[in-house]
């Protein structure tokens, strides 16, 4: 049995990103409407994916595009207000994910008491965002001098808008992931946010590390998740939520719940 049923409550979970709304120092930011329209936002997003059944829920900063690989202060100190501000309405597990700074993401589930966080923590890419380089060692470290070692690691080994500098076979990408770092969990994904993961890759990555979490990481949908589930132990799912399943578009219960009784048949 993995750590997905003693975390989470249950084999084949579904994690739900809940995007929020760009914040203080992002690009888009809108001053006018100020930190309590994300909060609002955050919170209508927040009861559409408890209503529809979701077994976890993950805050993400999904909206400050474009994403740094070392993020500035403030992103995390609203982030945890918003949280914060949350917390007496969140009925399920949850984690959170600083894109892209793993310790960041650190400092933030410290804070606000987060069961896992996703993140890239190994590997040289290039990327959207440039050169993007890892430092696994260094957070794992800094995890624990913080005292954060209870918090779930997810790996994102398939980086999204990014490819390894020097190409790699995604079995050996795997395997050597689990031998030198110990993940709590592999996280395999297409090539942007909503885009389908691949099920040839992700029949690979678990081929090669039975004994790891594999969780399918973008674009499941209704029609796919059973398929997917098959496979993976897990799935990250966001997009297909929303209304109309378009990324921009805030969090559609209805939607939530007719993939919600898909999983459900399947387990």
């Amino acid at each position: 049995m993995s750590w997905l049923k003693e975390v989470i409550g249950t084999e084949k979970a579904i994690i739900a990103m809940l995007h929020l709304q760009a914040m203080p120092g992002d690009p888009y930011y809108d001053k006018n409407k100020g930190m309590k329209y994300v909060i609002e936002k955050a919170k209508e997003d927040l009861d559409a994916l408890q209503d529809g059944g979701v077994d976890a829920i993950m805050f993400s900063n999904e909206f400050s595009l474009p994403y740094l690989t070392k993020v500035n202060t403030e992103t995390v100190a609203a982030m945890a207000r918003v949280i914060g501000e949350l917390m007496p309405n969140i009925d399920v597990p949850y984690g959170v994910n600083v894109l892209w700074d793993p310790q960041a993401s650190l400092d933030l589930a410290a804070a606000v008491d987060a069961k896992f966080i996703r993140e890239i923590f190994t590997g040289v890419y290039a990327s959207d965002f440039g050169l993007w380089n890892t430092h696994c060692g260094e957070v794992v470290r800094h995890q624990r001098s913080i005292g954060a070692e209870n918090v779930k690691l997810l790996f994102n080994i398939v980086p999204e808008a990014a490819k390894y500098l020097a190409d790699r076979d995604i079995r050996q990408i795997a395997k050597s992931t689990v031998f030198n770092c110990k993940p709590d969990a592999l996280c395999v994904s297409g090539l942007t946010a909503g885009s389908p993961t691949d099920m040839s890759t992700l029949k690979e990555v678990k081929e090669e590390v039975p004994e790891t979490v594999v969780f399918a990481n973008t674009g499941c949908r209704k029609e796919t998740i059973a398929r997917l589930l098959e496979i993976a132990d897990g799935a990250v799912v966001a997009t297909t939520f929303k209304y109309d399943g378009k990324f921009e578009n805030q969090v559609d219960r209805r939607r939530v719940k007719e993939f919600m009784d898909v999983v459900r048949s399947v387990r």
